[in-house]
């Protein structure tokens, strides 16, 4: 038996508690600390992106927008996006707004 059984199943002889009574509180809690640790993963890359961001990254709003960068002002966090190249439209939106940022994918653009 590994460890970890071995400690439950004395558990169970010496105190009376089933060994497994443990595990109904142990798997919970382990699964919400996968789920945090994931979670923070996730937003420091987030993070990590929207930091990085630049002149000519194609990006991905939360309102679905996608667009070019164009300029980005640090101080302000705000970064002005082109979103149409025919008829040179811009947007100006905040850096929280950028979900995904898709630089080295398809132009956001072109839909061939």
């Amino acid at each position: 038996m590994t460890p970890l059984l071995t400690l439950l199943a004395q558990s169970d002889n010496q105190q009376g508690t089933p060994g497994w009574f443990y595990l109904m509180y142990a798997l919970p809690v382990l699964m919400l600390v996968m789920l945090f640790r994931t979670n923070a993963k996730q937003k420091r890359e987030q993070q990590s992106a929207l930091s990085n961001l630049k002149k000519n990254d194609k990006v991905v709003t939360s309102g679905g927008i996608l667009g070019v960068v164009v300029t980005v002002k640090e101080n302000e966090d705000e970064v002005t996006l082109r979103v149409d190249d025919t008829s040179n439209t811009r947007i100006r939106v905040l850096k929280s707004s950028i979900v995904r940022v898709t630089s080295g994918e398809q132009p956001a653009g072109d839909a061939k």
